[in-house]
C-alpha cells in the first residue's frame, strides 16, 4: 500500500510541474495510458505463468 501511494504522490507532484511550467503531459491519453499499463502487467503474468506451468 506504501508503494501505492508514493507512485500516486511521485505522479501527482510531476504533474504539478509539467503543469506549473505549462509543458504537455508526459502520458498517453487517459483511457491508452491505462490500457498499456494493464497490458504490460497481463504479460508480465502470462510469463511467470508459462515458466511455471511449462518448466517448473
Amino acid at each position: 500500500m506504501k508503494t501505492i501511494l508514493l507512485a500516486i504522490l511521485t505522479g501527482f507532484i510531476v504533474g504539478l510541474v509539467f503543469a506549473i511550467l505549462k509543458l504537455p503531459i508526459p502520458a498517453p491519453p487517459a483511457f491508452a495510458g491505462v490500457a498499456g499499463i494493464i497490458g504490460i502487467y497481463m504479460g508480465f503474468k502470462a510469463y511467470d505463468w508459462m515458466l511455471g506451468t511449462f518448466f517448473s
